[in-house]
């Protein structure tokens, strides 16, 4: 199964690192960037560094191009042991091959999009080689474009970045932040939403979200009922094309979405 929950965990604070590794999240990050006051950049690069050569498993967010410290959080990302490297506003293609570069052969790069630039450019940085996933950061998305709304409001920025996962053949993108913690009800519906739209897995800024935002991601029983039986059904058919199954026509592509969900249900 493929990683359904991003726990971001503040580099400054090494005491929650082995509690965000238990909490159930899919893959930690540990955050140089927005959760890291600016003077206690070198103290969280450190408190990473030593986590990690202790056998410490998270992905790394750091500092943005052109920032201080993001050569110093290069050199991190190149010498620890990883298990992804995510770069904050993506905006150029250059910077981001040269992201790629920096990090160790094989080790999955997450440029996260949240700006308008970014956005509007999203399919030339989808299609950089070394890119395995986008991810949409729609707070500072927000912040930068003067949008408010949440819902509707961010719809075009949500199927864009879906597209464009869809068309560079990247893993389904990974949606941003629900600030409410304590709203289960609000975090199941933004859950219930981003999976409509095409996303994969959800960027949570704390550990109750990871359990709700597991289970969103999962097909329900129902779901994995219905599509053991087209499987079944189209299995029968002999390859004769379209079937009927319970009243409802059943072609390839529902035949083979059907197979995507029970494959990512193992």
């Amino acid at each position: 199964m493929s990683v359904r929950s991003y726990l971001f965990v503040p580099g400054d604070r090494p005491e929650r690192f082995d509690k965000a590794a238990a909490s159930g999240a899919d893959l930690v990050i540990l955050d140089l960037e927005d959760g890291v006051l600016p003077e206690r950049k070198d103290i969280a690069r450190e408190a990473v560094r030593e986590w990690l050569s202790r056998g410490g498993k998270a992905c790394v967010r750091v500092n943005g191009v052109g920032t201080e410290w993001y050569e110093e959080d290069c050199r991190l990302a190149e010498t620890a042991p990883v298990l992804a490297a995510m770069l904050p506003k993506a905006e150029a293609e250059t910077e981001l091959a040269d992201f790629v570069k920096r990090v160790p052969a094989g080790v999955p790069v997450i440029p996260v999009i949240e700006s308008a630039l970014g956005v509007w450019k999203v399919l030339e940085l989808a299609q950089v080689p070394g890119v395995t996933r986008l991810a949409f950061g729609s707070v500072d998305f927000q912040l930068d474009t003067g949008i408010e709304g949440e819902g509707e409001a961010l719809l075009y920025a949500r199927s864009r970045i879906v597209l464009a996962s869809a068309v560079a053949r990247l893993e389904a993108p990974v949606d941003g932040v629900t600030l409410a913690i304590d709203d289960a009800e609000r975090l199941a519906g933004d859950v219930s939403l981003a999976r409509e739209l095409g996303f994969g897995a959800k960027l949570c800024i704390h550990p109750r979200q990871v359990a709700a935002v597991n289970e969103g991601f999962c097909p329900t029983d129902e779901e994995l009922v219905w599509a053991r039986s087209v499987v079944e059904a189209s299995a029968s058919s002999d390859g004769l094309g379209a079937i009927r199954l319970n009243g409802k026509l059943i072609d390839r592509p529902v035949v083979e979405r059907a197979k995507r969900m029970l494959e990512g249900a193992r």
